[in-house]
């Protein structure tokens, strides 16, 4: 099994074999497909090639071809909410992760999935899949919330991720609840994240095809989140690319993704937010470093490609990608932590010893062409590219699907195509119903049931109510209204000119939050009104997350495009 960043050939550890039909399934039906969700950190909305991006993507281009691309599908906002409301079809408050994995009190915020909800992975064992995952976590494993424990019979993750070598200062690995050394001999040799955890996903479905079952894999890249490292080699191959600039590269994106039909040709680009320099104006050893920079960002997100393309080509290997739902999105938009000027540290920048951050001025190109990032809800902190491949399902390959969709919809779309049973009751506990809706019309371009989506982090907050969105900076910010069918950047504010519309839904999104424990907020600073935020190193003190501004992000009023 190859696991090292330079790539190399994989030893398959069993045989081909078909999956079988489930047991809820009666004779002569056809088999119930696999499920792959593959999850990756922090990458914006505009970095994969086909959403307009220049990085090299190949594989998920390809993906896209012979799948679908989602344009208007949304994440959380932030990491361990995104995964909470994945995992278990409910909103990340009513989960218990309404912020991160600290303990803030409040009931919606106490830092780890509670007992109210159920993981996909507890669906779809029940209903007879051979369920595992691998990657990041991040969903309170510090008080004892963890993968094996909540219905994944195979895992290979880290607690929280934040390294990609195996030396690297923060890494840890646990593999089927068994806490290993970074030299364990089940692991190979100077081992990659991004490798490491295509690796084994492979390796627990050969399992699942061995054992005749179908399977569901949730495979967790924390690619491309900080610190971004990468071979030296393959940053090598970017250095000098990204010398023109993030005002020329937007501009190109902008025309891609109008030419692809990512976005509409009305919607403006969102301006340049006053704290990102001019490129031009920068001197060439300034424009040196960026370069640098953004060419370890892309030199990580090409190789999560190059890993994406080995999983697929082993699935097909195996015989198996035919009814395999496939489904690729990221937890947030693109992170802007550190300011404008990133981070770019170490002797070696990019090694395992090195600290890099994209920081907001490559953060603004990630996610053309949107306002915001990372923490927001924006739209530029909330849109998620959504690659849905499924040959034996999908008639029309290669087609965009512009009905909204929330990672709140995963369940509903997983229980849907299973055949599974969602609880009421588990493990003698009352369960949540189920927020999301199952996406399975949109793949014949139906339309899927019209409900209102909810977001809220940090104090940040928002409606989508059809094509209106109702959004805010901060507990303390004002509404500001938007038209999205003619303003998906957020450019035009139309509070003022439709009171009627604010107040019918600040009313719903009021009685959203009391419904789903968004309210009580907790008493601690993590929800302070208007205090959205992270530290220039990337971390705040525990207890302390949201008593920090980044000024540099808000740019300019509550209430103004940054």
């Amino acid at each position: 099994m190859s696991t090292s960043p330079s790539g190399g050939s994989l030893v398959f550890l069993a045989a081909v074999l078909l999956v079988a039909p489930g047991p809820l399934f009666a004779a002569g039906a056809p088999p119930r497909p696999n499920i792959v969700v593959i999850l990756v950190d922090d990458m914006g909305f505009s970095d994969l090639g086909c959403y307009g991006g220049e990085i090299p993507t190949p594989n998920l281009d390809k993906l896209a071809a012979g799948g679908l691309r989602f344009t208007q599908f949304y994440n959380t906002a932030r990491c361990c909410p995104t995964r909470a409301a994945l995992l278990t079809g409910l909103y990340s408050h009513q989960a218990g992760v309404g912020h991160m994995v600290e303990d803030l009190g409040a009931p919606g915020y106490r830092g780890r999935l509670n007992d109210r909800c159920v993981t996909i992975a507890e669906v779809l064992q029940a209903a007879g899949y051979f369920t595992a995952m691998t990657g990041k976590w991040h969903v309170g494993q510090n008080f004892g919330v963890v993968p094996w424990g909540r219905g994944f019979q195979r895992s290979l993750e880290a607690p929280e991720g934040r390294y990609y070598y195996w030396d690297g200062e923060k890494a840890e690995v646990f593999l089927n609840g068994r806490h290993l050394a970074n030299d364990d001999p089940a692991l190979p040799r100077g081992w990659y994240t991004t490798d490491l955890w295509t690796d084994y996903g492979i390796k627990f479905i050969d399992e699942a095809l061995a054992a005749k079952k179908p399977f569901f894999l949730y495979l967790a890249h924390n690619a491309p989140h900080f610190p971004l490292q990468a071979p030296q080699d393959e940053i090598a191959k970017f250095r000098g690319r990204y010398k023109m600039g993030w005002d020329r590269l937007r501009l190109e994106r902008h025309a891609r993704q109008i030419e692809q039909g990512i976005v509409e040709r009305g919607w403006r680009l969102s301006p340049r937010p006053p704290a990102v320099r001019a490129w031009d104006s920068l001197s060439p050893a300034q424009q040196d470093r960026f370069d640098h920079i953004m060419a370890i960002y892309a030199a990580v997100v090409a190789h999560m490609d190059r890993s994406v393309g080995r999983f697929v080509d082993a699935l097909r290997q195996r015989k198996v990608l035919d009814n395999t739902l496939m489904l690729f999105l990221s937890d947030n938009g693109a992170n802007a932590e550190s300011g404008p000027d990133g981070r770019l540290e170490g002797a070696v920048p990019g090694s395992a010893r090195s600290v890099v951050f994209e920081g907001q001025s490559w953060a603004t190109l990630s996610n053309t062409p949107l306002r915001r990032y990372k923490h927001f809800d924006h739209e530029g902190g909330i849109a998620t590219p959504l690659i849905v491949h499924w040959p034996r399902r999908i008639k029309t390959p290669g087609e965009l699907r512009k009905q909204p969709g929330h990672v709140v919809d995963i369940m509903a779309t997983c229980v849907d195509v299973a055949g599974a049973a969602y609880p009421a009751e588990f493990r003698g506990k009352p369960i949540l119903p189920m927020e999301g809706r199952s996406l399975v019309p949109a793949l014949d371009n139906r339309p899927v049931q019209p409900v209102a989506l909810y977001w809220e982090h940090e104090g940040n907050a928002a409606i989508r109510a059809g094509d209106w969105k109702l959004v805010r900076l901060g507990r303390g910010g004002p509404w500001e209204l938007y038209d999205l069918k003619a303003d998906r950047t957020e450019l035009d504010d139309l509070a003022a000119a439709r009171p009627e519309v604010v107040r019918e839904l600040a009313a719903k999104w009021d009685a959203w939050a009391e419904r789903t424990q968004v309210k009580p907020y907790p008493e601690q600073g993590a929800q302070e009104p208007g205090k959205s935020q992270a530290r220039g190193k990337g971390q705040a003190p525990s207890g302390q997350a949201g008593q920090l501004r980044i000024e540099h992000v808000a740019g300019s009023k509550p209430g103004t495009p940054p």
